[in-house]
């Protein structure tokens, strides 16, 4: 699996560790940046299907 490296504003880690961790939502700060990428690419997919712009 490829590694990338990016800049994010302090708030928003600050924000998913919130939800990282032992009982909670995700088991890393990678799993909660993965999951929201694969959610927002699903949105995305979406909102292209309904204007025509994905081949079927």
């Amino acid at each position: 699996m490829p590694k990338i490296s990016l800049d994010m504003p302090n708030e928003i880690v600050e924000d998913l560790k919130g939800h990282v961790g032992d009982s909670k939502k995700f088991v890393s700060l990678a799993d909660a940046i993965r999951t929201a990428c694969r959610k927002m690419l699903d949105q995305l997919d979406e909102i292209d299907h309904r204007h025509g712009r994905l081949e079927e």
